[in-house]
């Protein structure tokens, strides 16, 4: 009979990253470097091939200022989604041991 799977190692094998923000940030950190190479080449100024890669770092920056900040928002929304603790006993509702006064008190009228 097989042990238990290790399920953080498929994970990275089928292509499923643990943390997509770090990817993210790695390939825009891999275009900063790759558009002004590609700009030189291009016949493009150094100047300008500079002034785009500080563009592109200024922007990437930012962008991955923005997903943290998400990351953060809606970790922090799902915790308060989590319920509260009722209790001693961790019960709700009316029985007729909580507090009704009258025994047929939940029967309709006539």
């Amino acid at each position: 009979m097989p042990g238990p799977r290790d399920r953080s190692r498929e994970d990275a094998t089928e292509g499923h990253s643990p943390d997509p923000v770090s990817d993210v940030v790695r390939w825009s950190a891999f275009s900063c470097a790759l558009v002004p190479v590609v700009l030189l080449m291009c016949g493009q100024s150094f100047g300008g091939a500079a002034g785009t890669a500080a563009g592109l770092v200024g922007l990437t920056c930012a962008c991955h200022a923005l997903l943290r900040q998400s990351e953060r928002t809606a970790a922090r929304v799902s915790a308060e989604h989590v319920v509260p603790h009722r209790g001693r006993h961790g019960r709700t509702g009316g029985g007729n041991h909580r507090g009704a006064r009258h025994p047929n008190s939940g029967a309709p009228l006539d």
